[in-house]
């Protein structure tokens, strides 16, 4: 018996333990006098709900990082957000195509007026490469989450329909960039833009999809 409650015991302990995150994701910092820092609240909502659905077990502190910082790589997924300029050195460049390559993923969210400026910047990154928008059936859009239609409609911006696109080095999805859509308005906390609990949910799942896609590769439904 006296066995019996040491293991019982020592079953709840390990029950009970909590883990340490396994990695952690970041926001990217960048000069130009574009708002890198807008949408504070929407990849940390974003980290807690795939930690929740997916069972991923991301950091909830998410910092910022400099796009010129040796610190990149220690973050496998970087978001990237903003209304306006954007400017990479050549330096910051070429940090950035090192992490890219190196394995890691970029998802840039343009927040209503960086498109003119992020696509110049870009192909100081890959000057070889070209943004190519991606088909419905793309892998990203059937992670733990279908979107049969590509990217959800979040915020109105031009009226355009929603696109997705994506810089692809030696057959890998190493960027994706959603246009005209704002998934990370979609993120925030609810009293920040007031969506419906709709939108913010195809935000979130779309979200998902992109974080599923980058660290895991897998396809698993929830």
């Amino acid at each position: 018996m006296r066995v019996f409650l040491i293991g019982v015991f020592c079953w709840m302990v390990l029950a009970s333990a909590v883990f340490p995150p396994s990695y952690q994701v970041a926001v990217l910092k960048y000069k130009g006098g574009g708002d890198y820092y807008s949408n504070p609240t929407a990849v940390p909502n974003l980290v807690k709900f795939v930690n929740k659905n997916l069972g991923m077990n991301i950091d909830t502190e998410v910092p910022y990082v400099e796009v010129g910082s040796a610190e990149l790589i220690n973050y496998p997924w970087i978001h990237m957000t903003g209304h306006g300029n954007v400017v990479f050195s050549s330096a910051d460049a070429s940090n950035l195509r090192n992490y890219l390559i190196g394995g890691g993923f970029l998802h840039i969210s343009d927040n209503y007026g960086m498109d003119k400026f992020i696509r110049k910047e870009l192909k100081k990154v890959f000057p070889e490469l070209d943004l190519i928008e991606l088909p419905f059936n793309h892998p990203i859009y059937h992670q733990a989450y279908d979107f049969n239609s590509g990217l959800p409609k979040i915020h109105e911006h031009d009226g355009k329909a929603p696109q997705g696109y994506g810089l692809i080095w030696e057959g890998r999805l190493v960027l994706f960039y959603d246009y005209q859509c704002d998934l990370g308005d979609g993120w925030e906390d609810f009293e920040v833009h007031k969506d419906s609990e709709e939108a913010r949910t195809k935000a979130l799942r779309m979200g998902a999809n992109l974080l599923q896609y980058a660290m895991m590769g897998s396809e698993i439904k929830p």
